[in-house]
């Protein structure tokens, strides 16, 4: 059961953009989020509680437009639902902790170790530095 969070202090923190894509359930435009193209070690964080969600060691370039993961840092750092919204059926990627929403999850890449791609909105994710503290 993710940790309670007043919606409040939640909607300071973040972005507009943030809170549509975290909160909302939305998704940022495809090749505008600051790190599709990051390359820096370390490990990815939920922009809204800081739960460690995935490592850089298990980013790849997908070529969608949106930073993807082939293995989240820790199973149970995520939660996985079934999501038959827009018309599509996909898995919909929260964080665990918090119950913000991340992005979705496929079995479409075979050229991966696990064969899958954790498509996530850069606007849900913070970045800690391996050695440092979290930023967002």
């Amino acid at each position: 059961m993710p940790k309670q969070f007043i919606e409040d202090e939640i909607k300071k923190k973040l972005t507009p953009e943030q809170y549509h894509v975290l909160r909302e359930k939305g998704t940022e435009a495809p090749f505008t989020g600051k790190y599709l193209n990051h390359g820096e070690n370390g490990m990815y964080t939920c922009a809204v509680c800081g739960a460690e969600i995935f490592s850089s060691d298990t980013k790849f370039n997908s070529g969608t437009g949106w930073p993807s993961f082939n293995n989240p840092a820790n199973t149970k750092a995520i939660k996985l639902t079934e999501d038959r919204s827009q018309s599509m059926r996909r898995v919909e990627v929260s964080c665990a902790n918090c119950g913000s929403h991340l992005g979705h999850v496929f079995n479409d890449a075979p050229n991966q170790p696990t064969g899958m791609r954790f498509c996530i909105n850069s606007a849900c994710l913070g970045f800690k530095p391996k050695g440092a503290k979290a930023k967002k």
